[in-house]
């Protein structure tokens, strides 16, 4: 049984083939944590759909507002995959709770008033502003309510 040692051509070019090999995968990526304004952006799409419920649709507005702006800021600060700059599609929609009332909503303002203004001295200066405002933005919407 004769077994024919590999040519040195043969060995040569599968070391140089693997390098080539290592740099065409991709390695897997790594998830990003949650960013610190999602919980914020969920708050206001349901304080939204709750103003909406109890017939508020300033307030609504208002927080669909909030929601839109933190949205953008998590989107701008997202790292894009190369190739893709579409942002995120429509926001997912949030039903109203059963029984909603003009009382609950204004109990759900105060939560995410001081939601965000826990939320401010943790985030970077640069989003301390949009932060801070939407807290403002929640205690203006109970007085307006109240």
């Amino acid at each position: 049984m004769g077994r024919t040692a590999p040519s040195r051509r043969g060995v040569l070019l599968a070391v140089a083939a693997v390098p080539l090999a290592v740099a065409c995968t991709t390695p897997e990526p790594t998830p990003l944590p949650p960013d610190a304004l999602e919980e914020l952006i969920r708050s206001a799409r349901a304080d939204a759909a709750l103003a909406a419920a109890v017939g508020a649709p300033e307030t609504a507005t208002a927080r669909t507002e909030h929601a839109d702006r933190l949205a953008a800021e998590v989107y701008r600060a997202t790292p894009r995959v190369p190739g893709s700059s579409v942002p995120p599609s429509a926001p997912p929609s949030v039903a109203p709770p059963a029984g909603a009332t003009r009382e609950g909503l204004v109990a759900a303002l105060r939560t995410a008033q001081k939601q965000a203004a826990d939320l401010v001295a943790s985030v970077p200066a640069h989003r301390a502003g949009l932060v801070a405002s939407v807290a403002a933005g929640c205690a203006s919407l109970v007085e307006a309510l109240s």
